[in-house]
């Protein structure tokens, strides 16, 4: 599995409050969700993200309140996998629950820059930034969460086993 997409690239303790603001909390539709991804810290990130594109951020990614709305903005923006630092605990759950991926990794989170092209091989944890040529090693998914995510979440994943 891998994903391979362009850099938006934001700073530590981006909380779930700016992921998703709590106005747009109104609804569970993630279209509906998406349009308003990261609007409090970047106006211009629904204008710019592209399918397939990564996000990468600092330390504490998806502090803040347990809503698990800001993992399904960001997974229905066409986000691919954010990587960071480190992740707030309810947040790294919640994304894997609703099968979006992310990877820690210190160093990818400290050297990637805005726009740079990089691919993401969640088998080995390696991340490649194909812009600079430089390789990182992050945590790899174990083969159950692995499932859980190429399944789109925890529940399509049970549905799959139970048929």
């Amino acid at each position: 599995m891998k994903a391979h997409g362009t850099v938006h690239r934001y700073g530590d303790n981006v909380d779930t409050d700016v992921i998703i603001p709590a106005r747009y909390l109104n609804t569970a539709d993630p279209a509906e969700l998406a349009k308003n991804c990261m609007e409090d810290i970047d106006k211009d990130f629904v204008k710019r993200v592209k399918a397939g594109d990564i996000m990468v951020a600092g330390k504490n990614f998806g502090c803040g309140s347990s809503r698990e709305h800001a993992p399904i903005a960001i997974k229905a923006s066409g986000i691919s996998c954010v990587i960071a630092e480190s992740f707030a605990r309810i947040f790294y759950r919640n994304s894997i629950n609703i099968g979006l991926p992310i990877i820690e990794c210190k160093e990818a989170s400290e050297e990637i820059k805005a726009e740079d092209e990089v691919e993401v091989n969640f088998d080995t944890g390696e991340i490649t930034d194909v812009t600079t040529g430089k390789t990182y090693q992050g945590q790899a998914f174990p083969p159950f969460m692995q499932n859980i995510i190429t399944s789109g979440g925890l529940i399509n994943s049970i549905n799959a086993k139970e048929d």
